[in-house]
Order: C-alpha cells, then structure tokens, then sequence
C-alpha cells in the first residue's frame, strides 16, 4: 500500500546518510575536488545580455518547492510564492549581475555560487570514497539564474549541432535515442554477412573534468554570444565547495574546474562542449544523450577495422 501511495505522490524515503567519521567530510572534499586545476581566466569584451521580468517570474513559479533549501536556506517553497513581488527585485539584481563585467572582476556573486554536498551511501559497506554519491546542494535562486541563462544559450544554438546528441534537443528524449539505435542495429542486420557491435561508454566523473575555459573557447566557436561565455566562464570559477555530513562540515574548498552535477546547466555545457565528438566512419555511429554514450560499429564481411579504430579514438 505505501509503495501505491509513494508513487502516486511521488514521495520517496529518504536516503541512508553515511557515517559521522570526524575526518570523512574533508576526505569526501579532496575526493570530489581532485579533477582541480589552477586556470588562467581571461574575459573577452562584453555584450550585455539582458532578461525580462515576465521571464523571471515564469521561472519562479515554476520552482520545486519539495526541492532541498541550498547553502543560502531559503526554501523553494517562499520564492514560489512570492514570484509576483520578488519578479521585479530579482530581474534587477540578475540583469545587474549580467552587466558587471567591465566594472569588477566577477559576475556572479560567491554567495550565488556556493555548494554544499550531502554524501550518500551507494553500498555498503563502504570500500572507498567511490561508495559515496555526492548530493549536491546549490541556491534555488541561482537554479532560477542559470534557467534563464539556458534558455538563452539553447536559443542561440546553431541548427547545425550533432543530429546525434538527443539531449537538449526540441522533441527529443531517450527513447528517441534508444529507437535510432534499434532502427540502425535492424535495419543493418537486415543485409548479408553483417553484424553489430555497441560499446556503451559510462564517462567517470565527466562533469568533474570540464576546463571552463576550454569549453567557453568551443562556445565561442558555436556562436554564443561574448556575454554569456563571459558569464560561464566566471560562473563555473571560484566555486566555493564544502561537504557536510550531520553536524559535521569540512573545510571550504575553491575550485576552478568542473561543472557540478547539482547546477541546473551542467549536462547542457557538458552536451555542447562533446558535440564535435562524432564517428569518423559511415559504419559507426556515436548516440548519446548528455554524458551517456553509445557507439555502434555495423559490421559487414567480418571487418570490424572501422569500428576498433572508432573504439580506440575515443578511449585513448
């Protein structure tokens, strides 16, 4: 009866929380921040990037008030409604941070940026830090911040993006990619002296390696505009980071490197910064849907040359 009634509400008990080992939350910190590395940041010229209140407050109503409180502790539920009085202030205060640029180093406040991460057993016992998924914890408002900017981003995106890559795409979902993957095997299999292999690719840590500046650099390329690759790229840079486990909370850690799982843009900038990932080959193909990716070799006469070479090109 409970599984009926967790279902049709869509309330699920709570995770089991990890142990409360003194030491564990600054082990869990350099754990999650080893992908770290220093990045001289250089800023291009500005072109202010400007939103509108109907947006803002559309984004605002539109809040998970069941969704955790961040760092900031301001729950879901009073930004929601409040939407009609806070539309106005927060259009404000985001368009301001938007047009900073020129004036001050940084753009997006650290208060905005902060994370807090609540780890959470995968297995037990536990045999390494692996064991734990982190749970990360950001501003909701900041949620609301970064909506706005994808909406922005995802509008200037050329029509021309890797036909491929499902995610984030207008009408597309993961059965798309699961029934393009299907169409290829069969219709493939339909021919003389063939066969198909897949390799399915789980990226370790994928948001975790992003170079902010590598990626902005390839934003660049794809047209987005110099304000919003400005506005990623400090986003994404002097992130304060720190992991709390019951009362105990570790050490803040800076990082200048990563997309964190728990923003609302990462699987997006993740998404873009891969495009160019494609098959070199005609008998290959590469799906993927953020971060998941499938490569399928259809082989004939038993040359499977192609797809080893395809294999290789990526795991290398």
């Amino acid at each position: 009866m409970w599984q009926g009634i967790q279902s049709i509400t869509n309330n699920r008990p709570a995770p089991p929380a990890c142990d409360s080992d003194a030491s564990l939350p600054n082990a869990l910190n350099n754990f999650y921040a080893r992908f770290e590395a220093q990045n001289d940041v250089t800023y291009s010229e500005n072109q202010v990037l400007c939103l509108t209140m109907a947006d803002v407050r559309k984004t605002l109503c539109r809040i998970n008030p069941r969704k955790a409180a961040g760092p900031d502790n301001i729950p879901g539920r009073v930004l929601r409604e409040c939407a009609e009085q806070l539309a106005d202030v927060f259009t404000d205060i985001f368009n301001i941070f938007l047009s900073m640029l020129k004036m001050l180093p940084t753009i997006v406040p650290m208060c905005l940026k902060t994370t807090t991460i609540i780890p959470v057993l995968k297995k037990s016992p536990v045999s390494c830090l692996n064991d734990y998924r982190p749970v990360a914890l950001t501003p909701i408002i900041m949620k609301c911040f970064e909506r706005l900017v994808m909406r922005q981003i995802k509008h200037l995106l050329p029509p021309s993006l890797d036909p491929m890559q499902f995610a984030y795409h207008p009408n597309r979902s993961t059965d798309d990619a699961i029934s393009t993957t299907l169409h290829l095997s069969l219709t493939h299999l339909e021919n003389k002296d063939t066969y198909v292999r897949m390799l399915f690719i789980n990226f370790s840590s994928a948001f975790n390696t992003i170079i902010p500046q590598h990626l902005t650099e390839k934003l660049s390329l794809l047209g987005i505009k110099t304000s919003l690759c400005n506005w990623i790229l400090d986003f994404l840079t002097g992130r304060p980071q720190s992991i709390r486990i019951g009362n105990s909370t570790s050490s803040t850690t800076t990082l200048n490197t990563a997309a964190p799982q728990g923003c609302v843009l990462s699987p997006l900038l993740f998404t873009l910064l891969t495009h160019d990932c494609t098959a070199m080959h005609s008998s290959n193909h590469i799906i993927k849907f953020a971060d998941d990716t499938t490569v399928v070799g259809l082989i004939s006469k038993n040359d499977e040359s192609a797809y080893r070479e395809e294999v290789q090109r990526l795991t290398a």
